[in-house]
């Protein structure tokens, strides 16, 4: 009977955040995309717009994984499990742009008429 009093205890302790940080955060979120549209509406071009919708892409994801993922409390190694990975994608990612480009200038040099 005690132990089932004190799981029951230990269950009610939860982790519990204040309801003003997950106000704040969707606040940010709001900015964000209005920005994100910000940057079509003023009709940006080239690589300031892509790097800005990037930008305000992955802070809006990072809010999101952090505070309603709850990844801002986890263990150090759960959080290095989820974001180690991704990293090395994004690795992976850019060196296949890089080796593109290198293939697609070796193709031009050596396969076009006249080259």
């Amino acid at each position: 009977m005690a132990d089932a009093s004190a799981h029951a205890t230990g269950h009610a302790q939860g982790q519990q955040h204040p309801i003003r940080l997950y106000l704040v955060v969707w606040g940010w979120l709001f900015v964000l995309s209005t920005f994100s549209y910000l940057v079509d509406y003023f009709h940006l071009q080239g690589g300031l717009r892509y790097s800005l919708i990037l930008l305000f892409m992955m802070l809006k994801a990072g809010l999101i994984v952090a505070v309603f993922m709850h990844m801002a409390w986890e263990r150090l190694a759960l959080v290095y499990a989820i974001l180690v990975p991704v990293a090395a994608v994004l690795v992976f990612v850019a060196i296949m742009v890089l080796e593109s480009d290198y293939t697609l200038l070796s193709r031009m040099t050596f396969f076009l008429p006249g080259a």
